[in-house]
């Protein structure tokens, strides 16, 4: 199956979605603000390692591809709150199956610190 999605052409609707939450910040923020709704900050705050302008990146990106949503308010100092939509919500079971899968492969393989 091709698809074109903002001028972009890809060979199966696999590919379309590992362009859309591919990287090492989006599947961190949508499973943050799966939780709860986040500011700016507190995001920055819960990622730790993350840069001020991938964060922006990442943010920008995910609310292109309607993963999340921004919420500016009109109040003096600017507010701004990200919150996961609906189409973002449908990523997290996969993303609990993903991290269950990450507990077993780490229990089996690898290191683990306490």
């Amino acid at each position: 199956m091709q698809i074109k999605y903002k001028e972009k052409d890809y060979t199966c609707s696999f590919e379309f979605v590992l362009d859309i939450v591919s990287g090492k910040w989006k599947g961190l923020v949508l499973w943050h603000l799966s939780k709860k709704t986040m500011r700016y900050n507190e995001i920055h705050k819960t990622l730790g390692k993350i840069t001020q302008k991938m964060l922006t990146q990442t943010l920008r990106d995910l609310e292109k591809h309607k993963l999340i949503s921004r919420k500016v308010y009109p109040v003096i100092p600017p507010k701004v709150e990200y919150t996961i939509t609906k189409n973002g919500q449908k990523l997290i079971p996969i993303f609990h199956q993903l991290s269950k899968w990450g507990d077993e492969m780490a229990e089996e393989y690898a290191e683990i610190k306490k």
